[in-house]
């Protein structure tokens, strides 16, 4: 062992001498956007100020780049679910993104001309969950003290088919001393698994997550986390959720004799770091499958949780959990949102967590300690055979919760309405947290949010944390196995529900949402509005306002619907030129929103739909703005290829 270790060294040191070179320089007058969230811990703000309220309305296409990604798709079955969700960074004056099939393309920040494109050449008939890749990382991370040795700069991506590949920045090359020539198998020794976002990068470490179908049965994969050195592309730690062995932190919360075989609670969303701190923030997942339990009784640290973990060694710091026993696929879904935090006049390092049931939590970045009061409260029985819902769940108290909270009958007519309360009055509800049940439950917040995986952005000018949110409920029903057929023979509803085997269990699940659709669009059978876009005011602890977000229906025959909100996937960020930049739903717009009081200030309609997060830059001192428009197959939306940047004229 120590001889390997030696030889390792030895090994690193080589790589970063062998692969050492003048950083290229940075154009004048540039500030960049160097990482998914901007800032390694995901802030998501700007201190770009060119265009603000007075002038956005003057907004115009700089450029257009098109990566020729549908044509990639032919002769096969990829654009029912490819997904172009990528934010894309810029350093050196050049943009690095990738596409649903982890393609990867290097463009000029200024003319979008194309500089480079790699092509991991991923084969798109396997068995893939998910088809997207939100982004790359680049390594060394600016401003990061951590990082010693070689200075050439490279560009990380984790594919869907479950790879970490090294590239050139200035080449797109591979880099053949990382890994076996440029790439590290992360399904060796694992499974089946995916990364859809891009790697952690802190000091001379790469950190991996994955994604995974969970609901296909119990014992699905591990939800490991890895640590690779980005040098060489050696294994530094790998940290399980789920704790395996008697002794380990956690174990006596997973109850059962098959608990310790379950999977998943794994990390799809983006990890956060912290330079300074040797600290990585890991937002996981629930464990599998998403919604039985019985298998798992027990609290279950550490799934759907935020662990911090000491980035060099890959031990647990500290971990709060969002959600014990996670029965509602609850994930941790957007990033862990790390800022400075005023608290009785003292400013603390601290981790916002936004969730899927509307929840935000503030906790202490160093101690996972919440700054702002969280207490458990009782949650609703479980009537499953076998399941015992956990009796408690954490409330934040000091901030309000966003999303649907509760449950009303609504339609366009009176006689969608009274279809609409037929529906609920034959479901279980008994409010946030009603477990599956074999009758149907209703779930509010859905599984799709509150808060999804776009996350939050801070304004620390005004102290406002800004979030998109979806009020959609879920319907969860459990059926018995042994009598399956039966149940869904003559149930035209259940047919057409989303189906989870849950292999492993005595269940099956069937899932569905409190919508309809028809040649009016799709209208939710719940109060409007559906989709927002609202601001938190962390100085007083309250909402400081709200507004629709976007549209489903065509405003022409339906001018309500503008007032009435879209289901949304992407993000938003904030500027010091005091905008909000969002795209994100269904209408296909691009939206800046003034940051005071969320009145809308500009919006465009872009080549196809905007399920991503956009971003701004500054080079040659002209400030863009920059949004990938390539749909959400899932969603029906209008699919596409383009990344489009806009400026001032």
């Amino acid at each position: 062992m120590k001889n390997q270790l030696i030889h390792l060294i030895i090994l690193s040191l080589l790589s970063v001498a062998v692969c050492a070179q003048p950083v290229q320089k940075q154009p004048a007058n540039s500030v960049e956007w160097p990482a998914y969230g901007n800032d390694a811990g995901g802030m998501r703000f700007s201190p770009l100020t060119q265009i603000n309220p007075g002038n956005v309305k003057q907004l115009t296409v700089a450029w257009t780049f098109r990566t020729g990604e549908l044509e990639h798709y032919k002769g096969t079955s990829a654009e029912e679910k490819a997904a172009f969700e990528a934010t894309p960074i810029m350093v050196d004056g050049t943009l690095f993104f990738s596409t649903p099939t982890s393609r990867v393309f290097a463009v000029d920040a200024a003319t979008g001309q194309k500089k480079w494109d790699y092509n991991p050449d991923v084969y798109l008939r396997q068995d893939l969950s998910e088809l997207t890749s939100r982004g790359v990382s680049v390594w060394p991370a600016p401003n990061d003290k951590q990082v010693t040795g070689g200075t050439s700069k490279r560009i990380f991506v984790a594919t869907i088919d479950g790879r970490l590949i090294a590239l050139d920045a200035l080449t797109g090359k591979p880099i053949a001393t990382f890994g076996k020539a440029g790439s590290v198998d992360l399904r060796a020794g694992v499974g089946n698994i995916s990364v859809t976002s891009p790697p952690a990068i802190i000091g001379n470490t790469v950190v991996v997550g994955s994604s995974m179908g969970d609901n296909q049965r119990f014992n699905y994969d591990r939800g490991v986390v890895r640590a690779y050195d980005a040098v060489t592309g050696a294994l530094r730690w790998s940290w399980d959720p789920i704790p395996r062995l008697k002794g380990e932190a956690g174990f006596e919360t997973w109850k059962g004799p098959n608990a310790n075989q379950t999977g998943a609670a794994n990390a799809w969303s983006i990890i956060s770091a912290d330079a300074e701190r040797d600290l990585v923030f890991i937002p996981t997942t629930s464990p599998s499958p998403d919604y039985y339990g019985g298998e798992r009784l027990g609290k279950n640290l550490y799934a759907s949780s935020i662990v911090a973990i000491r980035a060099s060694t890959g031990k647990v710091v500290w971990s709060f959990q969002t959600v014990h026993h996670d029965l509602w696929d609850y994930d941790n879904a957007s990033q862990p949102l790390l800022f400075p935090f005023t608290l009785n006049g003292k400013t603390v390092p601290a981790v916002a967590a936004g969730t899927k049931m509307g929840f935000v939590f503030i906790l202490n970045r160093e101690t996972g300690v919440p700054l702002l009061l969280v207490e458990e409260r009782p949650v609703p029985k479980s009537t499953i055979p076998g399941e015992e819902a956990f009796p408690t769940q954490p409330f934040p108290t000091m901030l309000p919760a966003l999303g649907l909270q509760k449950v009303e009958a609504w339609g366009m007519t009176p006689a969608d309405k009274a279809i609409a309360q037929k529906r609920i009055d034959g479901l279980l509800y008994q409010g946030i947290y009603t477990p599956p049940s074999l009758q149907g439950s209703l779930m509010t917040p859905g599984n799709v949010g509150g808060i999804h995986w776009g996350g939050m952005c801070y304004d620390p000018t005004s102290g406002l944390l800004i979030t998109n949110v979806n009020r959609m409920a879920a319907v969860i029903r459990l059926l018995e196995r042994e009598k399956l057929a039966e149940s869904v023979k003559n149930d035209q509803d259940l047919l057409r529900a989303e189906t989870g085997m849950q292999s492993g269990t005595p269940y099956v699940l069937k899932r569905s949402y409190m919508f309809t659709r028809d040649e009016r669009g799709i209208q939710m059978q719940t109060p409007p509005p559906w989709g927002t876009l609202a601001a938190i005011n962390l100085k007083k602890g309250t909402l400081e306002w709200e507004v629709p977000l976007g549209y489903m229906m065509d405003i022409n025959k339906y001018p309500e619907a503008k007032q009435w909100g879209s289901l949304n996937f992407g993000g938003a960020i904030a500027t010091a030129g005091g905008l909000v930049f969002v795209a994100a739903s269904l209408d296909g717009h691009l939206r800046a929103f003034k940051t005071q009081d969320g009145s809308l200030q500009w919006e465009v309609p872009l080549p196809a739909s905007g399920q991503a997060t956009p971003m701004t830059y500054q080079v040659n001192g002209q400030q863009y703005v920059v949004i990938a428009a390539g749909g959400h197959g899932k969603l029906g939306t209008k699919l596409g290829d383009y990344l489009v940047g806009y400026r001032l004229p």
